[in-house]
């Protein structure tokens, strides 16, 4: 019988290390470690953490630390949990708020339990009480704020946690299951994650995670509660989406004292009857604004429906008509049909293929609909399938053929399509290039503003962008769905970081005077600077210790910092003393 071997812990080496002799060299990276350790230490979000997270007797480190240890991982380069240990092994121990032993202890098992710790904690209480301390200690202003959602997708099985809420620590998980997937996988599991941002620099200041099988419907009336909590009332614009227009939701706000701004849906009596109006020439239109767009090389005109309407709830119906999204839908359309076009003409070709298997109509019928279908263009294309029967004659017996010989006729079903652009249903669908409405109760704000609220819900659409592709948020790297949502909370204050540190990067520009950074390559101007391009500026910033005996003190060498890199820590406010210079 073979025995067990005995687990030892693995000996981890904190920074690199260069021996020559009695002569060592240590280094160790300290990137944008300096600079993240002052917002967040500004944030209270350790603080907070200590005050709402128990402490674990099994772990080593500290669950609030061990939490914005992750929390820096994230937002420096992101690591799966079990490659945060070597992660942190390069850093300096200091920077990560550690000791040398504290990072040898690191590894995925200790970062768990810290995941275990925040899904046990209570997370609203805590995320309310960071925010209100984050809008207090910033200034962030709560006049306006947008709300939307997004899924985040998961490729693995998770049977568990799609068929019945776990139970964890006396509180239940959320359903990893299939929904109405944003990110165009309808074939894979998903949660519901939806974000509530300022208009001041797009901060966010709620995060809720749903059930992979909510509707965005059901999580306005919840949100906007929680919201007035942190704005101390409910005198702030509420802006959303589609979904937010249910007479349930509107009401709510609305009966509050609340106010709001969201588009109308398509399937409202009120679009209709008003596309019908625009189809037979009846709207009247009136120039509004002229708006540059976000690329900078367009001029967007806008007009605005002539007359006041209201939706069947008594609140404000606008309809507006833009020059720049009626270019926009026409090449959508267009791009629609050649797709579809291109479809039904591969769908042809394998008619006409001797082995073709669609020999039955009511089988080619079905294929030409789901070409239309997935193409998006059955309103603009006209297809009529023909049947066309080849016939042929075979012998009835086998054998050579001879003058006696008996042949049977048989008949094969073969189909074609015809199909071509229906260029009136085109031109009738141009009358509505460019129109959308907007629906407000608040009556105080003109057309101009309503229109402005509303264009500048594209900036949450940037944060769930940096949540996909800077942070690589999916795949998630864990089974545990209770681990999962405690990871999407650290997710939601790597996002606030972040938009912390956009906003006073850029305010130090204005106060500055100054319009733009060099922080693209080849030195060009950047006019717009992300958290994400400063904090790649830091990347090659390290810090060396050079130890001539054992003994001795060490000698330490941090990296000379650029004209570029310190002008980032002046408009920040850091001093250059936290990098040693």
């Amino acid at each position: 019988m073979k025995r067990k071997k005995k687990r030892t812990d693995r000996h981890v080496q904190v920074g690199s290390v260069s021996r020559s002799g009695r002569q060592t060299l240590k280094s160790y990276r300290i990137c944008a470690l300096p600079i993240l350790n002052r917002i967040i230490a500004r944030s209270g979000i350790e603080k907070f953490l200590g005050q709402y997270v128990r402490e674990d007797d099994r772990c080593t480190i500290p669950p609030s630390v061990g939490t914005v240890v992750l929390l820096k991982n994230f937002l420096t380069s992101r690591q799966p949990i079990y490659g945060v240990s070597e992660w942190a092994c390069r850093h300096a121990p200091e920077q990560l708020g550690l000791s040398e032993e504290g990072v040898r202890s690191l590894n995925d098992d200790r970062v768990g339990r810290c995941l275990d710790r925040l899904f046990e904690a209570d997370r609203r209480s805590l995320l309310l009480a960071t925010i209100t301390h984050v809008i207090k200690e910033f200034g962030v202003s709560l006049d306006e704020l947008h709300n939307d959602s997004t899924t985040i997708t998961f490729s693995g099985d998770y049977k568990e946690a799609s068929e019945e809420r776990l139970q964890v620590f006396g509180k239940s998980t959320r359903l990893i299951t299939w929904g109405h997937n944003k990110d165009h996988r309808p074939d894979l599991k998903q949660l519901l994650y939806t974000l509530t941002v300022t208009r001041d620099g797009a901060v966010p200041v709620n995060f809720e995670c749903g059930d992979g099988n909510l509707t965005d419907d059901q999580t306005h009336q919840a949100t906007w509660d929680l919201v007035c909590q942190l704005a101390g009332g409910p005198d702030f614009l509420y802006v959303a989406d589609s979904k937010l227009a249910t007479e349930k939701n509107m009401a709510h706000i609305h009966q509050r004292g609340g106010r709001f701004v969201t588009v109308l849906p398509r399937t409202r009596s009120e679009d209709k009857a008003f596309r019908f109006r625009l189809a037979v020439e009846q709207i009247t239109w009136t120039p509004l604004c002229s708006r540059a767009t976000s690329d900078g090389q367009h001029e967007d005109e806008v007009l605005i429906s002539s007359g006041s309407e209201i939706t069947k709830e008594g609140y404000r119906l606008l309809w507006f008509h833009s020059s720049r999204k009626a270019t926009l839908d026409a090449a959508a359309r267009s791009k629609k049909i050649l797709r579809t076009i291109r479809s039904l003409e591969d769908l042809r070709h394998r008619l006409g293929s001797p082995r073709t298997r669609h020999t039955d109509e009511s089988k080619v019928t079905a294929a030409v609909e789901k070409c239309l279908a997935e193409g998006e263009a059955a309103a603009w294309i006209r297809v009529e399938v023909a049947r066309n029967d080849h016939e042929r004659y075979r012998q009835s017996t086998p054998g050579r053929p001879g003058k006696n010989t008996e042949y049977r006729r048989e008949v094969k079903a073969r189909f074609d399509l015809r199909f071509e652009v229906d260029h009136a249903a085109v031109a009738q669908s141009a009358k509505e290039d460019g129109v959308f409405p907007l629906v407000s109760n608040d009556t105080r704000l003109t057309a101009t503003e309503i229109l402005a609220a509303y264009k500048r819900q594209s900036s949450i659409e940037k944060r769930f962008s940096q949540l996909k592709t800077d942070y690589q948020l999916a795949p998630v790297f864990l089974k545990a769905p209770h681990r999962i949502e405690a990871m999407l909370c650290v997710y939601f204050f790597a996002l606030l970081v972040q938009a912390i540190f956009e906003r006073e990067l850029r305010r130090g520009l204005k106060e500055e005077g100054s319009k733009s950074l060099k922080l693209y390559p080849e030195e060009r101007e950047c006019r717009a600077p992300t958290a994400r391009k400063a904090i790649d500026l830091f990347e090659n910033v390290q810090r060396h210790e050079f130890f001539g005996s054992p003994s001795a003190e060490p000698q330490r060498f941090p990296t000379e910092l650029s004209r570029v890199q310190k002008r980032v820590l002046r408009l920040l406010g850091v001093p250059s003393s936290d990098y040693g210079a």
